[in-house]
């Protein structure tokens, strides 16, 4: 018999696959203690909430492993109820996601097409291109103004060929935030063609006085997304859950696109009570106000700059970052690098615990003395 030509099954990707550059994660622990042969290693790297998670709804969660043999509702009607009462919506204007990013990523893949182009920011989070890269459109990305968006630029970056526009308020991994009446000139100003999808992943890290009346804006313009998670204020990032709110015609599309078990049971069953628990989300934002307050001041200390933020992290720029990242790791503090976001001088630091953030700024001390 002829031998049959060799055939590499890579090239029946499309192009535009094999050129995705993957997300890279925050290093867990486990990994690191592993790598080192340490224990007691602290993670301030992926934004997650140090107090961990509601004692509702991990109540929530253990009593839903009872049934876990059993498919999880694919329409989340108790979650979508939750979520309809707590922001005055309709049930059929919610799109369940598994993680914000999935909602993100079911806009790019209902609304994108090979040739068509998104809009964001340079330094804005790294998901908006790689979900408009992974559906063949082209990304178009407009230059910060002092490190987050610039919305009129934004705006006039807009062609015949786009059809999305991502705006992460408060951004990641800056922290930068646009003020609402720049949000809504902003919304005015883009076509009613043009869908914008606002990210408000920290939203809930923002006092009132700063926060975008963008569920009372959705009525206003039917093109608009909001996109909110349970992994960052409601420490709930281990189950990937999280919803967009939209126009009921465009979650109409989006849910015929998501895949009908995307959101576990016990994701379910702890979002619902992780909603009903206001107070674990206000504790939260003051404990973080409180972390942030240490940490600035560790950073001022030690003569750095850093980038004033809205979230639940802080951006900072340090000479040879990448060193700095490295002896930071050897010394059990995992932070994030962030050169992959265009940042190759900065660091980023998740609030921590007091404990956790004081065990990091004596890490850096001790880092940048070597």
């Amino acid at each position: 018999m002829t031998a049959r030509p060799a055939i590499d099954l890579c090239d029946l990707a499309p192009s535009y696959i094999s050129a995705i550059a993957p997300y890279q994660p925050g290093k867990p622990i486990a990994e690191l203690e592993r790598e080192i042969g340490i224990t007691g290693a602290v993670k301030l790297a992926s934004n997650e909430n140090p107090a961990g998670a509601s004692a509702r709804a991990i109540a929530a969660a253990r009593a839903a492993l009872d049934d876990i043999a059993r498919y999880p509702d694919g329409n989340g009607f108790e979650l979508k109820r939750a979520i309809a009462a707590r922001h005055g919506v309709a049930e059929n204007a919610i799109v369940l996601g598994n993680g914000s990013n999935d909602v993100l990523e079911l806009v790019a893949r209902t609304f994108l097409t090979p040739g068509a182009a998104a809009v964001f920011a340079q330094h804005a989070f790294a998901v908006y291109a790689l979900v408009t890269q992974a559906t063949g459109a082209i990304g178009i990305e407009v230059p910060a103004r002092d490190y987050g968006h610039d919305l009129p630029a934004m705006a006039r970056a807009i062609t015949a060929d786009v059809k999305v526009v991502f705006v992460a308020n408060p951004n990641n991994p800056t922290g930068t935030l646009a003020p609402p009446h720049e949000v809504l000139a902003f919304l005015e100003s883009v076509p009613s063609r043009v869908l914008v999808v606002l990210d408000e992943a920290y939203g809930e890290y923002l006092p009132d006085a700063l926060k975008s009346d963008s569920v009372a804006w959705l009525s206003r313009f039917p093109n608009l997304v909001v996109s909110h998670t349970f992994s960052k204020a409601y420490g709930l990032a281990g189950l990937r859950v999280g919803y967009g709110l939209t126009h009921p015609a465009l979650a109409d599309l989006m849910n015929r696109v998501r895949q009908p078990f995307n959101v576990s049971s016990v994701a379910q069953a702890a979002a619902v009570a992780a909603l009903d628990d206001e107070s674990f989300v206000r504790d939260s934002r003051e404990r973080n106000g409180e972390g942030m307050a240490q940490i600035t001041a560790g950073l001022a200390g030690l003569g750095l700059d850093f980038i004033p933020s809205y979230g639940n992290f802080v951006t900072f720029r340090v000479a040879h970052a990448s060193g700095v990242y490295d002896r930071l790791l050897r010394l059990g503090v995992i932070v994030r690098p962030i050169a992959s976001y265009g940042m190759p001088d900065f660091l980023r630091v998740s609030i921590g615990l007091p404990g956790e953030n004081a065990r990091f700024l004596a890490a850096l001390g001790h880092a940048l003395s070597r």
